[in-house]
């Protein structure tokens, strides 16, 4: 007999950890871009099966191995953009494994939501410490879902200096969900409810987030003002002028963001972008190999695709953060060694 357990993770588990600490999460996301960087990461190409091209609604596999640490890990995430309109669910719904590259044995089965959000949150926050201009004042979102404020509060952890926040959505009700979420928590911001009107919220903001799953543009090049930098996580939903406007196109990882279907995806695609128009990777930046902003004038561009290995390093230390603890369920998998079957 060879008994084999795996450690499960609600998301309940992980929150009751402790584990939602957006400075530890920017320092562990930033970490792993270095990593990769150096080699020290093993990062395969996503498989993405897209069931309706119209709403892209799909599932995406996405692997990645922290070689250092001997972690191999997977995330398995659903992204239908229409489920809360039409089924009153998320649009994304995730699942991760994480197994040892030493021996095979798997080691946890847990709730991806939390990690995947929060690297996109973090990935942006790491992106605005090398783009944004310094210590800027206000910051406005395009969505005010639970993306848009996980966000909202990484960005915040890396600039103190944030005092406005401009909320833009479809409805009122969110944005004053939003709104209602974060005064006492941070005091010194003033919370704006822009009544779905996105060019206050996009005007007016040194930082521009797009929080949304768009399929099609609603933010236009004329509302971008000089010294800002727009953090695109999303689909579709600027114009193509807007990414022609920047001084400088970031990714978070160029190869995997133009075979996709965001802005940028789509203008490569039609051949409006070429491979030389995109200034740089953000792990070129973080490692200095390419200067970030140069001057406050700079509109920079920076675009998100997301990468599964920044999911792995997360959900890594929300498994080291929950062991300690003796937190999670353990599972019986496998009970023999049935070699021939």
């Amino acid at each position: 007999m060879n008994k084999q357990t795996i450690l499960f993770l609600s998301q309940a588990d992980i929150y009751r950890s402790g584990f939602l600490n957006y400075s530890r999460a920017v320092d562990t996301v930033e970490k792993a871009i270095v990593d990769f960087s150096k080699g020290k990461i093993l990062f395969p190409d996503k498989i993405s099966q897209v069931f309706d091209q119209e709403t892209q609604n799909r599932i995406n596999c996405l692997p990645g191995t922290l070689v250092d640490e001997k972690i191999c890990g997977v995330k398995w995430i659903s992204v239908f953009p229409p489920n809360p309109k039409t089924n009153g669910l998320n649009n994304t719904n995730a699942v991760m494994i994480l197994s040892s590259i030493e021996d095979g044995t798997n080691l946890a089965f847990m709730d991806g939501n939390v990690c995947s959000n929060l690297r996109t949150a973090t990935i942006n926050a790491v992106a605005a410490k090398y783009l944004s201009v310094k210590n800027p004042h206000s910051i406005g979102f395009v969505g005010a879902g639970q993306q848009a404020r996980s966000t909202f509060c990484a960005i915040k952890s890396m600039f103190p200096s944030l005092r406005t926040c401009y909320i833009s959505s479809r409805t009122g009700e969110t944005e004053q969900e939003f709104a209602a979420e974060f005064p006492e928590a941070f005091p010194e911001v003033k919370f704006i409810c822009c009544n779905a009107d996105y060019q206050k919220a996009v005007k007016n903001s040194q930082i521009v987030v797009s929080a949304i799953s768009g399929q099609s543009p609603i933010i236009k090049s004329d509302w971008i003002q000089p010294g800002t930098v727009y953090l695109h996580t999303g689909g579709w939903e600027d114009e193509f002028a807007v990414p022609l406007k920047a001084n400088k196109i970031v990714c978070d990882q160029w190869h995997s963001v133009k075979h996709r279907s965001q802005t940028i995806s789509r203008m490569y695609q039609e051949e409006l972008l070429r491979d030389e128009d995109i200034y740089s990777d953000l792990d070129k930046i973080i490692t200095g190999k390419r200067p970030g902003r140069e001057n406050d004038s700079e509109f920079i561009y920076f675009n998100a695709v997301g990468l599964s290995y920044v999911d792995v390093a997360l959900a890594y230390e929300a498994y080291k953060t929950c062991l300690a603890q003796n937190i999670g369920t353990e599972l019986n998998i496998h009970t023999e060694n049935n070699l021939y079957i």
